[in-house]
């Protein structure tokens, strides 16, 4: 990306701001989808409910139903569908868990050719993003 291009993105990104955290949060992801190519970056809460998301509404909502079990280091004993479903998924998503308070939040990004490096940046943000609201 040129000086101009990144110059340019950063503008637009101070730009797209929002005091309404859902808001905030779309933004946030939006971002890191395009920086790291992801098919979709979602935030779930604990039990796999989308709380934010950026990609396919059903990449998302998919994603955030199986980003427990992924965060989890259990393996299934793959012997079920969902078992083989969480096990096809391990090799193109990632999962950061965070810990706000007493609640915990999941960050979850499908493909991509950046994605642990965007997924530690988007984590960054909604850590900021909620600890604030």
């Amino acid at each position: 990306m040129s000086y101009m291009n990144e110059k340019a993105d950063s503008q637009e990104r101070r730009r797209r701001r929002s005091h309404d955290p859902l808001v905030a949060l779309h933004y946030q992801l939006s971002h890191a989808r395009s920086e790291g190519d992801l098919d979709a970056i979602v935030v779930a809460d604990a039990s796999g409910l989308v709380v934010a998301g950026a990609g396919s509404w059903a990449v998302c909502e998919e994603l955030a139903a199986y980003a427990p079990f992924l965060a989890s280091k259990e393996q299934g004993n793959g012997e079920d569908s969902v078992s083989s479903r969480i096990a096809a998924l391990r090799g193109t998503v990632d999962v950061e868990t965070l810990l706000l308070g007493s609640q915990e939040v999941l960050i979850c990004a499908r493909g991509g050719r950046a994605r642990k490096e965007s997924l530690r940046s988007a984590a960054l943000g909604v850590d900021r993003i909620l600890r604030v609201a």
